[in-house]
């Protein structure tokens, strides 16, 4: 059976990062896994009228892409992503075709920030935009509860994606 896991949080939380140190520990253990980031999925202009995040061609993306990985023998599909609802959550679930797990990947505003600020060293706009967005995508997804356990971003990369992995198993949805 395969199961997917996505890392969910504000921008600059180090869910990409997370992600592909987690696939990396999968690895190490046999695991068969892909990592996607969500991003890469809706990433094309212009973005339909409506939809600023590209949702509808991300959800699209995703179904081909986690079929091409799972096809090929994957168990594990781990993502980094933002999801801000519960028919998200849902959208993304049965565009996966896998049991979801969804990890809130959390540090606080502050260190995010500093970690937004080292990352767009030199591009004003995309810095103002970030640092705008980090507050406010907490808050949504404060409100949105679509996480199934949480862990803290304020270690080591390898010491968060262990327990993120961990956190996965305990939620029952990784084997």
């Amino acid at each position: 059976m395969s199961w997917a896991l996505l890392i969910n949080g504000t921008v600059g939380v180090g869910k990409t990062t997370v992600a592909e140190t987690a696939g990396d520990l999968l690895a190490e253990e046999g695991v068969p896994n892909a990592v996607i980031d969500v991003d890469w999925l809706r990433r094309s202009w212009p973005k339909p009228e409506g939809d600023p995040f590209n949702s509808a061609i991300t959800v699209s993306n995703l179904r081909a892409v986690a079929a091409n990985f799972l096809d090929t023998g994957v168990t594990r599909l781990v993502l980094a992503g933002v999801i801000e609802s519960a028919d998200e959550r849902r959208a993304y679930e049965q565009a996966l075709g896998v049991p979801l797990s969804v990890c809130w990947l959390r540090a606080p505003l502050e260190e995010v920030r500093s970690r937004l600020r080292r990352r767009h060293d030199g591009d004003g706009e995309g810095l103002r935009w970030h640092l705008g967005r980090s507050g406010e995508l907490e808050r949504v997804l404060e409100r949105a509860g679509v996480e199934d356990y949480v862990v803290q971003s304020t270690h080591e990369p390898r010491q968060v994606a262990e327990e993120v992995l961990k956190g996965w198993v305990r939620t029952g949805r990784a084997g």
